[in-house]
């Protein structure tokens, strides 16, 4: 029981549920087991990444299965992941957001076309709870380069957060930071940026089960995937108006689910199977794919990045494809399911070396079935190189790094001191899988399309299916 010179407002939150579905009906029965406790003062958020295109009740609805779930559950306020703000076009949001019955909250993104905030988009917020008035400040990772090839802006999030804590701070008892930043940045805004109370994270998928406090700040997460629902309670003196904070992850395990929102949940699911359901192409035989090997999934995939991005030759990953596709009708839901990864298609110019360098990397069996995640990657393994427009000659018995023995492009061999345009993914421009490849230069990210979109284009394409039963790796002894 609070002490009766005391005020408590109690904030619940969410963060980089990425739209595991299944965690959803728990979680809105226990904010309602908590909000009854005193609904006239708590507070509730999602901290960004509540959407992932990889599941398929987001992918069918384009988010609305999301947000009648943030309704159902009657979130206050919520700020965009790089999840909603990169994988979804400003209109798409728009259209989602357009029912959604809390303030979207985000200070660092504005339109390149009018200098503001998305119509659909707050950069700050005040709230009041019970005897609380509540600013409200957020901020999400600032991608730049990708977010500009959607028509936005996204500023340095330390310098949005400092100006719009500075035009709240006097106005308000409480400042909130929803930052969808990851926690190092996390910290350095509560060692510079004065007059934030709480700083609720996300981004990095960390998880606080006891909050950091450095200074008068206090930081917080829980998490991911809605393991945890987080909780942090606010006491303040009735006479000095002192705040003192408590915090703590609540793990979200087997319990009641709430009726509503699984309901909701149901419906949007069979929404989306018949949305996804629209055939897209007809193959008249299986395109296996192989983690281990060259196969030809894994060579149309090559063919697909390689013809949208115009380059010399491809690089992709097998691991991109979650199985063989089958022979008959193939449709927007079947490959959505073996291309689940929001990921989008880039160029780069790459030195010979560092080509061959990776080419040989993904020979090493360890790297083949080298589990991996993050930067959109939504497969198992990273599995081997695909290739499309390059020809290698290798020896699989030779030792690591001495097995290719020759590469060409174009009936020409491939040269260590040359550079090429490479189509291959932005995930690997981050380091992720190939070290070596994240050397690029002259990176070009073409959005919005995923590789579902170019596997789609690429099976419309006369001719496209039988060429990818052609071999590329050739073993020579």
């Amino acid at each position: 029981m609070p002490e009766m010179n005391q005020e408590t407002l109690t904030i619940l939150y969410t963060n980089d549920i990425h739209s595991h579905f299944e965690t959803m009906g728990r979680i809105a029965a226990m904010i309602d087991e908590l909000r009854a406790e005193a609904p006239a003062s708590t507070l509730l958020l999602d901290i960004g990444d509540h959407m992932d295109r990889a599941a398929l009740e987001t992918e069918g609805t384009l988010g609305q299965a999301n947000v009648d779930v943030l309704n159902l559950t009657g979130y206050d306020a919520v700020t965009i992941g790089n999840n909603e703000g990169l994988t979804f076009t400003p209109e798409m949001l728009g259209q989602a957001y357009a029912g959604l019955h809390s303030s979207v909250v985000c200070g660092n993104i504005i339109e390149m076309r009018t200098g503001q905030p998305p119509a659909w988009m707050q950069s700050r917020l005040i709230i009041r709870k019970q005897g609380f008035k509540i600013g409200l400040v957020a901020a999400t990772a600032a991608f730049a380069e990708f977010y500009e090839l959607l028509g936005l802006e996204s500023l340095n999030p330390l310098d949005t957060i400092a100006r719009d804590v500075s035009q709240l701070r006097d106005e308000v008892d409480l400042v909130i930071v929803m930052s969808h930043l990851g926690l190092p940045m996390d910290r350095q805004l509560a060692e510079t940026v004065p007059g934030i109370d709480l700083i609720i994270g996300g981004h990095t998928h960390h998880l606080l089960e006891e909050p950091l406090r450095i200074g008068s700040t206090v930081i917080t997460a829980a998490g991911k995937f809605g393991n945890y629902l987080g909780k942090v309670v606010v006491h303040r003196e009735a006479g000095t108006g002192r705040l003192s904070m408590d915090g703590i992850c609540l793990p979200v395990g087997e319990g009641p689910k709430l009726e509503q929102v699984e309901t909701a949940i149901a419906l949007q699911r069979e929404a989306a199977k018949l949305r996804l359901n629209r055939t897209v192409a007809v193959t008249d035989r299986e395109l296996p794919v192989s983690y281990e090997a060259e196969s030809p999934f894994g060579n149309l995939l090559a063919q697909a990045v390689r013809r949208h991005t115009g380059s010399e030759f491809s690089l992709v990953n097998s691991g991109q494809l979650l199985a063989s596709l089958p022979a008959g009708e193939i449709s927007e839901g079947m490959l959505h399911e073996r291309c689940p990864s929001p990921i989008n298609p880039c160029t780069m110019r790459l030195s010979g070396e560092d080509i061959l360098a990776s080419l040989e990397e993904s020979l090493l069996e360890e790297k083949m079935g080298k589990f991996i995640m993050g930067f959109g990657f939504r497969g198992k393994v990273l599995g081997g190189i695909c290739v499309d427009g390059l020809e290698i000659e290798y020896n699989p018995d030779a030792p690591p790094f001495e097995r290719i023995i020759r590469a060409s492009v174009a009936g020409k061999p491939l040269r260590s001191d040359q550079t090429y345009l490479v189509g291959t993914l932005d995930m690997f421009t981050f380091g992720v899988g190939y070290e070596r490849l994240k050397r690029g230069t002259e990176k070009r990210y073409m959005l919005p399309e995923f590789l579902r979109d170019l596997l789609r284009f690429e099976l419309q394409t006369a001719g496209a299916v039988d060429n990818c039963f052609q071999s590329r790796w050739k073993k020579v002894e």
